[in-house]
């Protein structure tokens, strides 16, 4: 009686909002052995389509406002635009050497996408496939990461052991930060203080300091750390070799729980609402959906053969 005494007099004072339609949230999981992409509807783990993506499709990136999805291609040496809604293939921007870490800006565009043959990254418009510019990187640059504001660019140079830091609006490096042995995965943490690599040859993760572009703290994890995520103050880590994802807490920089996942963890990445984080395991030909409160695995989808997810692979689909 109370709740609906309040809601008529919200709507008598005209503070009621009419129901606004959810966004759908969607996994494209790139499957690198099958050469496919599966479409995942979240947090329901429901296949929804299965798309033919040639070239050894690993990274992905969705685009901000979730009518779009790229996904690299390394031997291929394109990327792949996929429509969100209904799923399909769109069309192909034509590279060289091998594409690999892939994002996108916030703003929509431009595209990013790294060369891990040749040390740069390409930068696309994505609406003409244009190339605006090059950028020069350490050796094999793979994980691609924008700040929260889009302001800087981040590349995990893996054989390099560091981190090149690009200011977006000149196209200029600003900074390389040293990290651990062979940084692959990075990501800025939402507030955009710090950029986190997982560095695959030291089994640790490097957390560096924007504002000094200095090396913060390096913190153990498991085995083979390949990609990380955040959601609800803490980072996820998959480790490959330990079939597990370290959870990190940002406030302590201390490692607070291994979750077992599935065979050889790769792509991470977190829903909108930061309730769930979702790993696609490589040798298990799955997608798992963990929650991010109770560090438990609550569902799982099957995937096609080899998925990498090595990206920002959740789309918010807006409603029609």
């Amino acid at each position: 009686m109370r709740a609906r005494l309040l809601r008529a007099s919200l709507l008598a004072a005209g503070l009621c909002a009419l129901p606004v339609a959810q966004a759908d949230e969607r996994a494209f999981v790139t499957n690198q052995s099958a050469q496919t992409v599966s479409v995942v509807a979240l947090p329901q783990m429901k296949v929804l389509a299965t798309l033919a993506v040639p070239g050894k499709p690993a990274g992905v990136a969705a685009a901000p406002d979730g009518r779009r999805v790229y996904v690299s291609s390394p031997e291929g040496a394109f990327v792949t635009v996929l429509a969100t809604d209904p799923p399909a293939v769109l069309r192909r921007i034509a590279l060289e050497g091998g594409p690999l870490g892939i994002a996108v800006h916030p703003s929509g565009k431009p595209l990013y996408v790294a060369d891990w043959y040749a040390g740069r990254i390409f930068v696309v418009d994505p609406d003409t496939g244009a190339r605006i510019a090059e950028l020069k990187t350490g050796a094999s640059p793979s994980g691609l990461a924008l700040s929260p504001d889009g302001s800087l660019l981040a590349s995990a140079d893996r054989d390099s052991g560091q981190v090149s830091l690009f200011a977006t609006a000149d196209n200029s490096l600003v900074a390389t930060v040293p990290t651990g042995a062979r940084p692959f995965g990075i990501g800025f943490t939402p507030d955009g203080a710090h950029v986190l690599s997982t560095d695959v040859g030291a089994d640790a993760v490097t957390v560096i300091d924007v504002a000094r572009r200095v090396r913060r703290a390096t913190i153990a994890v498991g085995e083979r750390p390949y990609a990380v995520a955040f959601a609800g103050g803490r980072a996820f880590v998959t480790n490959q070799y330990a079939g597990t994802v370290s959870v990190i807490d940002l406030a302590t920089w201390e490692r607070i729980a291994d979750v077992p996942t599935g065979e050889y963890p790769e792509g991470v990445a977190a829903s909108d609402d930061g309730a769930s984080v979702y790993v696609a395991n490589w040798f298990d030909n799955s997608l798992v959906r963990i929650d991010a409160a109770t560090l438990q695995v609550v569902g799982e989808a099957r995937t096609g053969d080899g998925p990498r997810a090595f990206g920002q692979f959740i789309a918010r689909v807006p409603a029609p």
